[in-house]
């Protein structure tokens, strides 16, 4: 990290409200999309400062309001915590000096500032069935937290966002125009998805047909979103740039499609790519625990196909903007989307492969949850 963009952070840390002074700066390496850094104060209060990507995220204002009013509402759930204990069970975001929650640099480029939460651990793989569990819960409970606030509220930041119909047409626009090169190489993928689409358009038309509800939904619950203590209970969810109108069964199985995956999601050798079902199991009990009350039984039933269906959306981004040429996602180099997309269908492959235990399961925890 050069001097120039020191300065530039710098400047941007103190147009907000925080009165802290900054000591270090450092990068956070994880994250698709935003750019973001740590920010440490002589105070020991710590930040998180994030660049907004607004080449992906249109309208960013909008995109901020989303996040801080459901911050603000799952703040007032615990109003029994003093400002220290909320600031670690919400992500808790800080004012700018001119009184937004978001500040527009000289160079055009939004920023949003958190608290950072000390002692915390956060996974790109689980590795241990509680992890799972505690995972489960802690997303469990952000919809229930929520299931109260009008999702109406919210600005649909990216439409269509887990609309397979729609992802299936920036699919097929991609392949139209990519070269014979990158139609060579993912040839095998671009007839796995034709034979799955079909199935893959039916909780879209169940959401169409107001068969299962919209709420407010995080959107991106891969389980590097959700924060640990360090005795690896759930501590809070992070990085609701795409909290909105939703269906459950996208946050279920965006969750699933990383804590099932035994290896991280642009793992090139595919025999390490397998549906963990234990890790399932263990995410759905939590899952259900915190919001089985809230669910309609249809919402329940079709939670398994929740996760086949994001697990395929994701494989066919990653396939989409391999054959658009690497215009959505950062890329490590030249087939890194390639590779993720050959992961994630590897995924559905082992998922189907233990489909009737995968729904005994489903059956067996919901009926408990009866009882």
């Amino acid at each position: 990290m050069g001097v120039d963009n020191n300065q530039i952070i710098t400047e941007v840390f103190n147009a907000f409200l925080h009165n802290s002074s900054l000591v270090g700066i450092s990068e956070f390496s994880s994250g698709h999309i935003n750019d973001t850094y740590f920010i440490q104060t002589e105070e020991q209060t710590d930040f998180v400062l994030q660049r907004i990507n607004s080449d992906v995220f249109k309208n960013v204002p909008e995109l901020v309001s989303n996040k801080v009013k459901i911050s603000k509402h799952l703040a007032s759930k615990v109003p029994h915590l003093t400002e220290q204990e909320l600031r670690r069970a919400v992500l808790t975001f800080v004012p700018t000096l001119a009184g937004n929650y978001y500040h527009l640099d000289a160079q055009g480029n939004f920023w949003n500032l958190t608290y950072y939460i000390a002692d915390s651990q956060s996974y790109d793989t689980v590795t241990h069935k509680e992890i799972a569990y505690e995972g489960g819960k802690l997303f469990g409970k952000f919809i229930n937290d929520t299931s109260d606030f009008d999702a109406q509220q919210l600005v649909e930041i990216i439409p269509g966002f887990h609309d397979v119909p729609k992802r299936l047409q920036q699919f097929r626009d991609a392949k139209e125009k990519a070269s014979d090169a990158r139609l060579a190489e993912a040839k095998s993928l671009i007839e796995r998805v034709q034979e799955l689409q079909n199935e893959m358009v039916l909780l879209q038309q169940l959401k169409d047909n107001g068969d299962i509800p919209t709420r407010v939904t995080h959107n991106d619950t891969k389980i590097s979103n959700a924060l640990f203590n360090t005795d690896n209970s759930g501590l809070c969810v992070i990085d609701t740039d795409t909290v909105m109108p939703g269906i459950v069964h996208n946050d279920f199985g965006d969750a699933i499609r990383t804590i099932c995956n035994t290896a991280e999601e642009d793992q090139k050798d595919l025999n390490l790519v397998n549906f963990n079902v234990a890790y399932y199991e263990a995410y759905l009990k939590g899952f259900l625990e915190e919001l089985h009350d809230s669910l309609s039984d249809i919402e329940i039933a079709y939670l398994p196909l929740g996760a086949k269906t994001i697990i395929f959306i994701m494989g066919l981004r990653f396939l989409t903007d391999y054959l658009a040429g690497d215009v959505y996602y950062k890329t490590a180099y030249d087939m890194h989307n390639l590779d993720r997309a050959k992961n994630q269908f590897k995924l559905i492959s082992s998922f189907e492969a233990q489909y009737e235990e995968i729904i005994k399961l489903s059956k067996s925890i919901h009926k408990e949850k009866q009882i």
